[in-house]
């Protein structure tokens, strides 16, 4: 009880102290009397008063802007050393009362929201802790270290998929930019001008840029994968398998490299999907792994592939495929994975005729007529192709009819193409004659 009455005095003697320091405007002498305050509670582990004394300092009529900082940073120094988990939420509760609406405290409020919904998570209440990381849109902080701004961000899209949210998870993914993961971090920063906040350094559990940049890649795939958008998916993992950390270590990029295969070969045939399959063909690593580098030189040859054959052949390598890293490709991966085997041989047989019977059509692809002319149907909406099925003569004919403007534009041309052609050998034949004094016979 003594004790107590002793602590009660000190802090009314300190409150004294603080206000003379306030009305003077002494900015020192103000915080000091604050920070000793909270020292005291801190000391007599008086945890409802050190509650108490934050509301009351940050309260006070006029009180200034950095004797506020400074209690909600002293505070949070106290936040890890409280007994229990029940006394450590009550704090960052007052904390992060005191410090609402307060521009000069944002940075300390997002810190203090971070660790109470990391409290909440290991509680297993993920909604609460997704909503209270949302209720912080760091991107507006100019004061907020880039990396520790890029964590905060991430953290709310792992969250929002935890709980699986994924259309906030997507909304949220768009506040990062991938170029910002290409910036060259070995510039000097340049130093702030006159009237422009000053950064503050990142704390020292944020994670580098590098490693922030395959956290958010992963977290891309998660959502990629529930979407089954296989070449999302793969440019995620093409994106990570750049990363210097994993390119420089084969136990890490070969069984990123496999899934970047596996992905591509279940990417929708188009001018992308072309473009990364040629380049990763040049990839050295891809010596490594042989099958693989067969199966890509199979899909950029104009070739029928017998589907029998190559699911024989890759079979056991699809199955293992959950023992490696990113774990298994899935049931529907394997359907996908026929449907876009057979969209390559449409594309191959389109190449070479422009009007096949439907029959051997359904041939040449190994299936019945029926599937045939689904797998065209899908591919001619999706104007992944341009064909006409004629029923009752029972052909398919490949590419589109010319209307009549384009026909007369095209023999137009030709003609034309003619003339020129007639002039220039004309030109030539009189200016041999001219040379050899030939005369013509008329």
């Amino acid at each position: 009880m003594e004790v107590k009455r002793s602590l009660e005095d000190a802090i009314e003697e300190l409150l004294h102290v603080e206000k003379q320091m306030r009305v003077a405007e002494d900015v020192a002498g103000a915080k000091k009397a604050a920070i000793d305050i909270l020292k005291l509670c801190f000391e007599a582990r008086a945890w409802s008063m050190l509650n108490e004394q934050i509301v009351l300092l940050v309260k006070r009529r006029g009180q200034l802007k950095q004797v506020v900082t400074a209690i909600v940073q002293q505070g949070m120094q106290h936040v890890d050393e409280t007994p229990d988990l029940e006394t450590r939420i009550e704090l960052i509760k007052t904390l992060n009362n005191v410090s609402a609406g307060k521009i000069y405290v944002e940075i300390e409020r997002a810190r203090l929201i971070k660790k109470l919904a990391k409290i909440k998570e290991e509680q297993g209440l993920i909604a609460e802790a997704a909503d209270l990381m949302q209720e912080i849109a760091v991107e507006t902080f100019g004061a907020m270290a880039k990396t520790e701004k890029i964590a905060f961000i991430l953290e709310q899209v792992r969250l929002c998929l935890d709980r699986q949210d994924y259309v906030r998870a997507q909304i949220i993914s768009r506040k990062i930019s991938p170029r910002v993961f290409d910036v060259d971090d070995s510039k000097e920063k340049k130093k702030p001008k006159e009237g422009e906040s000053v950064v503050e350094d990142a704390p020292a559990d944020i994670p580098s840029l590098m490693e922030l940049k395959r956290i958010y890649y992963e977290l891309m795939i998660r959502y990629h994968s529930h979407h089954h958008e296989y070449f999302e998916i793969c440019r995620s993992y093409k994106a990570k398998y750049e990363i210097p950390s994993v390119k420089d270590n084969p136990a890490e990029c070969i069984p990123i490299l496999r899934k970047i295969c596996w992905y591509l070969v279940l990417s929708p045939h188009g001018p992308m999907q072309s473009s990364l399959l040629n380049s990763t063909l040049e990839d050295k690593n891809l010596y490594e792994i042989p099958n693989f580098r067969l199966l890509l030189k199979q899909l950029i040859t104009m070739e029928v592939i017998q589907w029998t054959s190559l699911w024989n052949t890759f079979k056991n390598e699809f199955e293992n495929e959950k023992n490696f890293l990113g774990g298994a490709l899935g049931d529907k991966a394997a359907k996908d994975l026929r449907r876009r085997i057979i969209e390559h041989n449409i594309i191959v047989v389109s190449k070479y005729y422009a009007r096949i019977a439907l029959s051997r059509f359904a041939e040449l692809l190994c299936l019945s007529l029926q599937e045939t002319e689904k797998h065209l149907s899908d591919m001619v909406v999706s104007k992944a192709l341009a064909a006409k099925i004629d029923r009752p003569t029972g052909t398919v004919c490949f590419g589109t009819t010319k209307d009549s403007s384009d026909v007369l534009n095209s023999w137009s041309m030709n003609l034309e193409k003619l003339l020129d052609l007639v002039e220039k050998s004309c030109q030539q034949v009189h200016k041999e004659t001219m040379v050899h004094k030939v005369a013509f016979k008329v």
